[in-house]
């Protein structure tokens, strides 16, 4: 019987053989289902609730992946999941698990020469395998990292691969700074000539898409780094490699994104992209920074994410202190090592004059969302599009029906050493903010502010609990602006501030909390009102409605938001004397410390909720 196909919630879902094989998957199915549903998250170490030192709770996610209301992300193909869902013996499934345990094999074999050890370690890990693939309900990449951490665990060594990934780069390293190569990168055909633009900005966009193109074309030779003979490599050798074609439907927007289409018609004046770099393997990394470093020149900012630790001949963040030529290629980048940055903390470091900035991703997979930290989940975020490198980050990205909140673009070689570069286009619902989005909002309030103030008029700043209590940010938003209206027909010229006007669909905390600390620090503001409980009281009784349960007794002094404000409030102050502060006093706003990952009240209270 064929697959046949159906339409959920807006997308294309392939039916499977047997009425519990759907992708995408939506709860309600059966009870059943839901609680093997379930059970995949936990036993791969997936779920927010059993596991929150670890997996990432939705909101986080939603940084990254666009989902629908219903929907749940998780890290693995469509086929992966569909065979998992299943619950029945995988031929598909159990071909990816039998890869998984030769390349722990494989690693046992080569690291461990005392034969009695080695035959431990081979039997210890066949049992775990056994037991962990008893149900196929394991994703192989989960499986994977669980073997090898008993390995190396067992082993007490960091990374079996060290040296051979540092002799990995320094091959690559040797290439690229070989006359031959040097020589090749700056050979112009008679054919360029014929094909140049007319003007200055169009025959430096025929250059840059020249040197990149080649640079990129170079990802594809893995002998590059995987072989001594290319020490041999000649001008013409190179010359042929750069001949080599691309294909993929990501030529064309990749380039077109890097702002150098090659036709002499790219807009010179183009801001430079936030670029996110997701790293693969020792060598071509060599090759990676080598673009990069040209993508800087260019106009364009990159953050190159790493592995958390080591992952066979992945590149890792331990590598950028223990790898000389590592070390040297990222020499004047800016390393994060911060795991849970803020959106302030983290756009302030975007906005230096750093162009390159090294971060880890959180994880030893190939790619996992749901483990990733908070650091690149935000940068994710942030920035205008992703570069993923290699095979495995393109199943992950591309092999999947989930779409994704930025430009997904993915370079990897086929076996051929042919390069194709792909391209998944962001969700078109997302809603984004940049920083730039936010500061321009911030100065249009200004501006009136300003304007208010030549004629006269006093400002007041109120700050109230919009996103503290969870669900009721509609709520809030309507007793807030409810009030606001009372207080501007009682007092006589004043400009007062409403946040709940300017609160749009896609805002997270952290966005609002950029925005409004621009507008705050402008020394604009006469009075800082802070909710009372009596505000939220007469607001209720102007709606002719009694006080619902959950608000009564709040005030400013229960919003995560407004005890942050009030730090702030605090310190502009100390500026401008002259700025009163009405509301709950200062040393009542002690509760609320921290948000919850992409959430709008406190994370403690995630818990109550």
């Amino acid at each position: 019987m064929k697959p046949t196909r159906k339409k959920i919630s807006g997308q294309q879902a392939t039916t499977a053989k047997g009425p519990n094989c759907t992708v995408p998957y939506r709860p309600g199915i059966s009870p059943e289902l839901d609680a093997w549903f379930t059970a995949f998250y936990i036993e791969n170490h997936l779920d927010p609730f059993t596991h929150p030192e670890h997996a990432a709770p939705p909101e986080q996610v939603r940084f990254m992946v666009y989902m629908e209301e219903d929907e749940r992300y998780y890290p693995c193909s469509n086929r992966t999941f569909e065979a998992i869902m299943c619950r029945k013996k995988s031929r598909f499934l159990t071909q990816k698990y039998r890869e998984v345990l030769k390349r722990i094999m494989r690693l046992i074999e080569a690291q461990i020469e005392n034969k009695n050890e080695r035959k431990f370690l081979e039997t210890l890990i066949k049992i775990k395998y056994d037991h962990e693939i008893r149900d196929q309900i394991m994703i192989p990449s989960r499986l994977e990292k669980r073997l090898l951490m008993i390995f190396l665990n067992r082993i007490q060594i960091d990374d079996p691969y060290l040296h051979e990934k540092a002799l990995r780069n320094h091959r690559m390293h040797r290439a690229l700074h070989s006359n031959a190569f040097k020589m090749a990168m700056n050979h112009v055909e008679k054919a360029h000539f014929t094909l140049a633009p007319r003007t200055l900005n169009g025959m430096r966009e025929l250059a840059d898409y020249l040197e990149v193109s080649r640079l990129i074309a170079v990802t594809g030779e893995r002998s590059l780094w995987e072989s001594e003979l290319v020490v041999n490599n000649t001008e013409n050798d190179y010359l042929k490699l750069f001949d080599r074609k691309f294909y993929g439907n990501g030529v064309r927007p990749l380039m077109k994104f890097l702002g150098i289409a090659g036709n002499g018609k790219s807009e010179a004046s183009a801001p430079g992209k936030m670029i996110l770099w997701l790293a693969n393997e020792a060598g071509e990394v060599i090759v990676d920074l080598a673009i990069i470093r040209y993508l800087t020149k260019m106009g364009h900012k990159v953050v190159i994410a790493f592995k958390e630790g080591s992952l066979f001949t992945k590149v890792d963040y331990a590598d950028v202190y223990s790898d000389d030529v590592l070390r040297q290629e990222l020499e004047g980048a800016l390393l994060i090592t911060e795991k849970d940055l803020s959106k302030n903390d983290l756009v302030r470091k975007i906005k230096s004059d750093y162009d390159i900035f090294a971060i880890s991703d959180g994880t030893r997979e190939n790619l996992n969302l749901l483990l990733a930290s908070t650091t690149f989940a935000r940068t994710f975020k942030e920035v205008d599009g992703v570069i993923s490198r290699g095979e495995n980050q393109k199943r992950r990205l591309f092999d999947t029906h989930f779409q994704f909140t930025q430009d997904i673009f993915n370079v990897s070689a086929d076996r051929h050493g042919k390069v194709r570069i792909s391209h998944k286009p962001r969700h078109p619902a997302v809603i984004k903010f940049s920083h730039a989005d936010l500061e321009k909002k911030a100065r249009s309030i200004i501006e009136q502010m300003t304007d208010a103030k030549k004629r006269g008029m006093t400002i007041v700043f109120y700050s109230g609990i919009i996103g503290s209590v969870p669900g009721k940010i509609k709520t809030a938003k309507k007793t807030m602006s409810v009030f606001i209206q009372y207080l501007k027909e009682h007092s006589a010229m004043t400009f007062i501030i409403n946040p709940s006007e300017y609160f749009k669909p896609g805002m997270d905390a952290d966005d609002l909390m950029y925005m409004w600390e621009i507008v705050q620090r402008s020394g604009l503001i006469d009075i800082w009102r802070f909710q009372t409980y009596e505000d939220i009281a007469q607001a209720f009784k102007i709606l002719k409605t009694k006080v619902p349960p959950e608000w009564v007794g709040k005030d400013a002094t229960f919003s995560t938001g407004c005890t942050k404000e009030m730090k702030t409030a605090l310190t502009v102050q100390n500026d401008h004397p002259e700025l009163q502060i009405i509301g709950p006093s200062h040393e009542k706003f002690m509760r609320r410390a921290e948000y919850g990952i992409g959430k709008m009240y406190d994370r403690r209270l995630s818990e109550v909720y």
